[in-house]
């Protein structure tokens, strides 16, 4: 059994699906916690396999947490959840040993899949012998970054959702899936099936915009993080990020 401290500041934030997902993937949740001192001290406890972390939450701050666990010397696996609008938390997180990143806002698949991956992950850890060879590392490190590929839906494809995630994210309020596909040069047709894909996500909101005439109205759609940063870093999926 997979030993799991959460820390997070909200009853139903980024981690409000995880007690869920435990039951079926071999995880207990040992305590959730808001405070950065009181993660340290369940570390100082020894009990602790995996850290769920929202960046965001601690009342020291996630990077002056990330920070304080590794110069104590714990070498505790830790799952970060960072904002889509905050490219340099993906680094910084990176930089401090987190093994895996999720953004907001997390579904119940995305959760499910990154909890069995990081179990994957530690299987494979655990049949590495004394001495490894060159094979195993460079399996473990595969499974480690194709971890979450292939879970975009059929006729969604990874490039193009970064092209359409990017134009909403700088249009200046709402657009449409007409004005995205003329922009991209792509069918109307693709476009809104991008745009739909995101607001399911629940990364972008719909809207009518009702014209002058008796014609039907038109769907918008609007990045849900407005107002944004100028340096967008955005997923879907783990493994689709804007760049």
């Amino acid at each position: 059994m997979i030993r799991v401290l959460i820390v997070e500041d909200e009853p139903n934030g980024p981690f409000a699906e995880a007690d869920c997902v435990v039951r079926f993937v071999g995880f207990t949740v040992l305590t959730r916690t808001r405070s950065g001192a009181e993660a340290m001290r369940q570390l100082r406890h020894g009990q602790v396999d995996l850290v769920l972390l929202d960046i965001d939450a601690p009342d020291m701050g996630g990077f002056e947490l990330l920070r304080m666990i590794r110069s104590h010397g714990y070498t505790n696996d830790v799952i970060a959840v960072i904002r889509g609008d905050d490219a340099a938390a993906l680094r910084l997180s990176l930089c401090y040993g987190v093994l895996h990143c999720l953004v907001k806002p997390i579904s119940f698949t995305v959760m499910r899949q990154g909890l069995e991956g990081y179990c994957d992950y530690r299987d494979r850890l655990a049949r590495c012998a004394q001495f490894v060879v060159q094979a195993e590392v460079d399996d473990l490190l595969t499974s480690r970054r194709d971890r979450g590929h292939g879970h975009l839906p059929k006729g969604v494809s990874a490039e193009t959702l970064n092209s359409v995630l990017r134009e909403l994210c700088a249009a200046d309020g709402r657009i449409s899936a007409t004005e995205v596909a003329r922009i991209l040069g792509a069918s109307r047709v693709t476009a809104r099936r991008y745009l739909e894909y995101l607001a399911d996500a629940g990364l972008a909101r719909r809207d009518l915009r009702y014209g002058g005439g008796r014609g039907r109205p038109e769907v918008e759609y609007q990045w849900r993080q407005w107002p944004r940063q100028e340096d967008v870093t955005a997923a879907v999926e783990p493994s689709v990020a804007v760049h």
